[in-house]
């Protein structure tokens, strides 16, 4: 399955259509606002974009299915209608066949599917690319603490990401649907975020296309806190512009981001050093 048929790193931009997301919760809730947000990372050079209706943030509390799948669809509806590429943020079943139904063009589970015993079915049947997450959770929904990895966190991503993408094909699933993400910042220590970043090239190496999330998270608003500087989480897109070039350079497949332009411009730069 041709993922967008980039020659570079592809960029997604972030469109929160919730009233509690950890950096820019409620500004984008109603759908007007939301689809002038998602014109705004187009024209700064989004590729696609991830069209979300739940927080994960620290403390975050679910929203009901019917609520999450209200906010989503005429959003997706829009700008399917528009050519603009989108993929939905959820981790329920019922919410993923709505966003397909309305023209969806992928599937982004934070909990790999773990979270809807049904998802892996409707991710076969729609037959859309899809990312499995990694998120050890006892409960999904709040992505806050640091789960134990077992003294290793990279071969707990590497170990769990192969049963999820094993789960996905089991069901029906293609592998050429299947895309994954390591899950910075989901329950996971800033220790482990870096360990993570530092064996990027070996997630690259592997089977799957690779997305990097680390947009705004906390363990790169401590690079400027570190300073003693101003860390909000939109102080950290320097630092994710950062990983962003770096991610680019090593291979990843895409690169999820609140702020498009600056991903954007280390994108296009990660591609012409690698070009010469």
């Amino acid at each position: 399955m041709d993922l967008f048929g980039l020659d570079r790193t592809a960029v997604m931009g972030i469109v929160n259509v919730t009233a509690d997301s950890f950096s820019d919760g409620g500004k984008y809730l109603a759908t007007d606002d939301a689809i002038a947000h998602a014109h705004e990372l187009v024209k700064q050079g989004a590729d696609i974009i991830d069209v979300g209706a739940e927080s994960t943030r620290p403390g975050a509390t679910r929203v009901p299915a019917e609520v999450e799948a209200e906010r989503i669809r005429p959003v997706i509806r829009a700008l399917h209608a528009e050519g603009i590429r989108t993929s939905v943020d959820t981790m329920r079943a019922a919410t993923a066949l709505a966003a397909a139904e309305e023209g969806v063009d992928l599937i982004n589970d934070v909990s790999g599917g773990l979270a809807d015993p049904d998802m892996y079915k409707v991710m076969a049947e729609t037959g859309l690319p899809v990312c499995l997450m990694h998120w050890r959770a006892a409960a999904f929904g709040d992505a806050s603490g640091a789960a134990d990895h077992g003294g290793d966190v990279v071969r707990d991503v590497r170990e769990v990401l192969a049963r999820l993408t094993d789960n996905a094909m089991a069901a029906g699933v293609a592998k050429e649907q299947i895309t994954v993400d390591p899950g910075l910042g989901f329950a996971k220590t800033a220790e482990d975020n870096w360990a993570l970043l530092h064996a990027l090239p070996e997630f690259i190496a592997g089977e799957f296309p690779v997305l990097v999330g680390a947009s705004r998270k906390r363990f790169l608003m401590a690079i400027r806190e570190d300073r003693g500087l101003a860390h909000t989480p939109v102080d950290a897109d320097p630092a994710t512009a950062a990983v962003t070039a770096l991610a680019a350079g090593m291979g990843a497949w895409c690169v999820r981001v609140h702020e498009v332009a600056v991903s954007r411009d280390a994108v296009d730069v990660a591609a012409r050093w690698n070009n010469g």
